[in-house]
């Protein structure tokens, strides 16, 4: 009986599942795609933490400089009724450049974008630095300007 088809059986016997176990060679293109997914993963984790941790450095920076130019006032410019000093401009500025002469910042193109008082109370810092990923890749830019801005008040009490 054998050769025979049953009656209403496939062409293919369905005890016969040789052509099912035939996956020579299936799994290596998946081996190769989710190696790659992995490292391209990888390497913009890579670059988006340090990006972040950049953006987190300057923004540190900024805030030391608005401190210390929020301080930047002589006594005899402190009100005695609102215990606020006034801050000038120039004496904003002229502080913070002191400031980040002074700080140790490896920063790649560090740039004082705003160094000022809007209101002759608070001093505004504005940094900005250019950072580059730690490994280049075609998915990352080669670089990218970040900027920060950090406000500082000193107050009498």
């Amino acid at each position: 009986m054998t050769g025979h088809r049953r009656v209403g059986a496939p062409a293919r016997d369905l005890a016969d599942n040789s052509y099912l176990a035939d996956d020579t060679g299936s799994t290596l293109p998946l081996i190769f795609f989710y190696a790659a997914l992995s490292l391209i993963l990888i390497l913009l984790v890579t670059a988006a933490t340090a990006l972040y941790l950049e953006r987190k450095r300057l923004f540190t920076l900024a805030d030391g400089a608005a401190l210390a130019a929020a301080e930047a006032f002589p006594l005899s410019a402190v009100n005695l009724t609102d215990r606020t000093p006034r801050l000038q401009s120039p004496d904003v500025a002229a502080a913070v450049a002191a400031y980040l002469a002074a700080a140790p910042a490896d920063f790649e193109a560090l740039a004082i974008e705003h160094a000022g008082t809007d209101d002759g109370r608070s001093a505004r810092v504005t940094l900005s630095a250019y950072w580059r990923p730690p490994v280049l890749t075609v998915l990352v830019p080669d670089g990218l300007r970040i900027e920060v801005t950090s406000t500082a008040r000193s107050v009498f009490f």
